[in-house]
């Protein structure tokens, strides 16, 4: 059975990291009970971090034999940069282990958070960053989950839901990513441009078009696959008026929990003037979608295999609005 996160749709991995987990959806957190004292010391000594990857450094293009990924440069308390993928879909950033334990963070040993994945939900460690730096965004004081993978190879992931009012531009064909405050600039000329609306915690979400199914379009460059929920697999039948086959796929999500998909090829996706052909997406009853409220309308995740054949996407929270150009 072919896995979601099956190694020909990998980004390449750094050296110094070796990953099993797949992906990073959309991470919530929920206090839980206390447990035991934070008793590990800051190290004093700190080597500076080094980013350790093969090419493409920052935005990797979706091709044939592998899936795209927007990385994002980071600093931690003045240290890096650090490469952690950029997630839309996320509502908290969050660290691996050993990243963690390069920058020298302690972790928060009196409490639990419950991390909530794609899948499932799960208990989690969270340490503390004093400073958080990517652009010209700063956040202090910030709390950051600890997970055991870095989603292909990067030292963790960047939570978009805390860049309020910023712009992100991700160019794919010149791997380069622009983080910065957005001063309401409209779209290029030659993009198309869709309005944002926005799930709970700052999550996007676009009209979108599945053939003659309009879908509730969630945001999700975490993810390497999109992902459909079964009122939209079941609007597609009737619309067909005929079966659908297709062939069973796992989805690993951020906490391990594993579902049994379809993945099944689609009619042309639809963001506003853009088309995309040939595209499949991989239908299951994701936790996800019960916890955004989208069980009982079409709804789907739009991830980087759809994303990542765009030549430029560019996300304005400020505008609310979603701009985006075909390769030409």
């Amino acid at each position: 059975m072919p896995r979601f996160n099956d190694a020909k749709h990998d980004q390449p991995r750094a050296p110094r990291q070796a990953m099993t987990t797949p992906m990073a959806l959309g991470i919530a957190l929920i206090f839980g009970s206390m447990l035991l004292p934070m008793a590990v010391a800051r190290d004093p000594q700190m080597a500076e971090v080094l980013v350790s990857a093969p090419e493409p450094r920052y935005v990797a293009p979706t091709l044939r034999d592998r899936i795209g990924r927007i990385w994002a440069p980071v600093y931690i308390d003045g240290q890096g940069p650090l490469r952690l993928v950029l997630d839309t879909g996320a509502t908290t950033s969050a660290l691996t282990h050993e990243a963690a334990n390069l920058l020298a963070l302690s972790p928060d040993r009196s409490r639990k958070v419950l991390l909530r994945g794609t899948t499932g939900v799960a208990p989690a460690t969270v340490v503390r960053a004093k400073r958080v730096e990517i652009g010209d965004f700063l956040s202090e004081n910030q709390r950051l989950v600890l997970v055991d993978d870095a989603f292909g190879g990067a030292d963790g992931v960047l939570a978009t839901g805390a860049l309020s009012e910023r712009r992100i531009v991700a160019e794919f064909r010149k791997d380069r990513i622009e983080i910065t405050r957005s001063r309401g600039q409209p779209a290029p000329p030659g993009f198309s441009t869709i309005p944002v609306q926005f799930a709970p915690k700052r999550v996007p979400w676009v009209e979108a078009w599945v053939g003659p199914v309009k879908v509730k379009a969630v945001i999700d460059t975490g993810a390497q696959q999109s992902l459909g929920n079964v009122a939209l697999r079941m609007a597609l039948i009737e619309a067909r008026r005929r079966g659908v086959e297709g062939y069973p796929e796992e989805v690993i999500g951020v906490t391990g929990d594993v579902q049994d998909g379809i993945s099944l090829r689609v009619p042309t996706i639809r963001l506003g003037g853009v088309r995309v052909n040939h595209a499949r997406i991989n239908f299951l009853d994701l936790h996800i979608f019960e916890h955004w409220r989208l069980n009982d309308e079409p709804a789907m995740l739009i991830g980087m295999d759809v994303i990542g054949v765009l030549d430029t996407f560019i996300l304005d929270y400020r505008r609310r609005e979603l701009q985006i150009q075909t390769r030409g």
